[in-house]
């Protein structure tokens, strides 16, 4: 019987749909010229979720269930969720110049942006199959409407239809996966499924589904090989959706297959683990090699996730809590760094010039040292150079899957993570070195002209190595989650 007491733990998702809601109202009586109106609505409608958030966290020690299960928050959920609506902030400050600069400063994009949110908070509190499957359908629904935003470009088209068609194969294939799950053991409860795992005898059925469940997982990841989606969505969609997409649903990736392997097949680690650590070989090897051939910044920044879901798949194979955790930290850490690195392009850009190619950026400290330092020290810390946020990511996960007793896959990933280093300090080297490049690009090195992207950018970038300096507090709360 549902009670009021369920209804509690999900305060902020309730506020969040209702202020959704009421925004989409809004922007239809709002005019052109005020939907700067809808901009600030949106932003402290996250402030004010992630406030009831941080509110909830505090009320009791354990985690809370509600709805029988099906939606569960913890100490891992809160800090996921809070991670997500501070990048999703950030991308929505990005996203403003950007958009009103091409005609595509709308209403809608604020919605699905919120909606996109409310599936990854689902997603991340999820203690059902049926909960997981609603999260991931509302985020993957939201983000295919936000690649097609600009209608008039034929590129976005064609990769929102691309993201749409292999986004609803992948879907199926999950689904198919979940069914068999849920035909193995009767019930759609990830803790009874676990139970089931745990029981002595044959686990055939379940291990199918299982094995479609990771086919699932590794497309909404961008994991190799099922990654032929990403480049072609990172670099038809307009730059600022690709920040958002690129970011935020990282951290909502990392939730599900949290709950699905661990929560639900957990007894069955001995099976996943060896196909998490498969999936992030290939996807360490593909990304890096392929990165290393792409002169298109955005193309090669798609490669480059693929790398780094392959160092965060080294946190997962070793099927322990600190493993988790330091999963978890990779997530947080490279959302904050992939929201900074595209928005470094936006800043770039100007009405008719994208600032997509790695030329663009020549000879950019001669015309502007304050922003090259900031793409410096964005490519340093995607590099994983000492003392950035992404060298303690890198040895956090390298770690986890020594202990973890796959000394063979952390060697490999050390290595890739050289071969991965030497495209990202191609992109220092031409804005050091290098000539400024033709008329368009002189024009991409002007000052940033909106304030708000220039302080954000700036706050962004120096906390990536702020971070690698007092890294251990993010980790301590990555750590509680798992009680490490």
């Amino acid at each position: 019987m549902v009670t009021y007491a369920d209804f509690m733990p999900l305060a902020p998702e309730i506020f969040l749909l209702g202020a959704t809601c009421a925004i989409l109202l809004v922007d239809l009586f709002v005019s052109a010229q005020r939907r700067g109106l809808v901009h600030f609505l949106a932003l402290m409608t996250l402030v004010a979720t992630g406030i009831l958030t941080f509110r909830a966290t505090g009320d009791v020690l354990g985690p809370v269930s509600a709805f029988g299960g099906m939606f569960v928050r913890d100490i891992m959920g809160d800090v996921l969720k809070l991670a997500v609506y501070v990048v999703s902030g950030a991308a929505l400050i990005y996203a403003k110049p950007y958009l009103s600069e091409r005609g595509l400063f709308k209403g809608e994009f604020y919605v699905l942006v919120l909606l996109a949110v409310l599936g990854m908070m689902l997603l991340i509190s999820a203690g059902n199959l049926v909960m997981i499957y609603m999260g991931l359908e509302l985020l993957a629904l939201s983000s295919y409407a936000l690649v097609a935003l600009d209608r008039d470009s034929p590129i976005a088209s064609e990769a929102a239809m691309k993201y749409f068609v292999l986004g609803a194969l992948a879907s199926g294939m999950l689904l198919y996966g979940l069914s068999l799950i849920y035909g193995a053991t009767g019930s759609l409860d990830l803790a009874a499924i676990h139970q089931a795992a745990a029981a002595p005898g044959q686990h055939t059925l379940m291990l199918t589904g299982l094995v479609f469940v990771m086919v699932g997982l590794a497309f909404k990841f961008g994991a190799a090989p099922f990654h032929m989606w990403l480049p072609d969505v990172y670099q038809g969609a307009p730059t600022a959706i690709t920040l958002f997409i690129g970011s935020a649903p990282k951290l909502a990736a990392f939730a599900m297959a949290y709950r699905l392997l661990e929560g639900a097949a957990g007894p069955l680690d001995a099976y996943w683990r060896d196909m998490i650590a498969v999936l992030a070989l290939l996807s360490l090897a593909t990304g890096n090699l392929l990165a290393l051939m792409q002169t298109n910044l955005k193309r090669m920044l798609a490669y480059s996730t693929i790398s780094h879901v392959g160092f965060l798949f080294l946190g997962l194979s070793a099927g322990s809590a600190q493993g988790y955790a330091a999963a978890m930290f990779y997530a947080i850490s490279y959302s904050l760094m992939s929201a900074a690195a595209f928005a470094s392009i936006i800043a770039l850009s100007r009405r008719g010039f994208e600032a997509e190619n790695i030329d663009d950026f020549k000879g950019l400290n001669a015309s502007n040292p304050w922003l090259a330092g900031l793409v410096l020290c964005i490519m340093a810390s995607l590099a994983g150079i000492p003392f950035f946020l992404g060298f303690w990511a890198k040895l956090a996960v390298l770690r986890a899957a020594i202990e973890g007793g796959a000394l063979w896959l952390a060697i490999s990933g050390l290595v890739f993570a050289v071969i991965g280093a030497f495209y990202y300090l191609r992109v220092i080297k031409v804005m050091y070195f290098d000539e400024p490049g033709a008329a368009p690009a002189g024009e991409g090195h002007a000052g940033i002209a909106d304030p708000h992207l220039r302080w954000l950018l700036s706050v962004n970038a120096v906390l990536l190595l702020v971070l690698g300096l007092g890294w251990n507090s993010l980790m301590q709360w990555c750590q509680r989650a798992f009680l490490v």
